[in-house]
């Protein structure tokens, strides 16, 4: 079996307790922060317009989320660590995976398990 190694990590807005994180829109302010960082060699035309593809606000499961890409921890260091001292501070669950570039057809499906397209 072929180990793969997380290149990103879910900063989840649930506490270790269990509790939901709040405000409802802290995934956006902080990733709204992390705009500038962009890789030097694609720097974005207008880079207040939208956000960094290293750090990015989505939902998963109902839960709001910043995935944070590790290149992010090559690029600017302060920055990385400044995400994962938010997450520690505010003590919330924190995930490392890999997001997969993959339709739904292609990926594995289990009983009970349904993939929303």
């Amino acid at each position: 079996m072929m180990s793969v190694k997380p290149r990103e990590i879910f900063i989840m807005g649930i506490t270790r307790e269990g509790k939901t994180f709040r405000p409802s829109d802290w995934a956006d302010r902080l990733a709204g922060l992390m705009t500038q960082f962009r890789h030097p060699d694609c720097p974005a035309r207008e880079p207040h317009l939208g956000y960094s593809p290293f750090c990015l606000p989505t939902t998963l499961g109902g839960v709001r989320c910043v995935v944070v890409s590790e290149t992010l921890r090559e690029i600017e260091p302060m920055a990385f660590d400044f995400l994962m001292g938010f997450a520690r501070d505010n003590n919330l669950q924190v995930e490392q995976a890999c997001l997969l570039d993959s339709t739904p057809e292609q990926l594995p499906t289990a009983p009970g398990l349904a993939i929303a397209a």
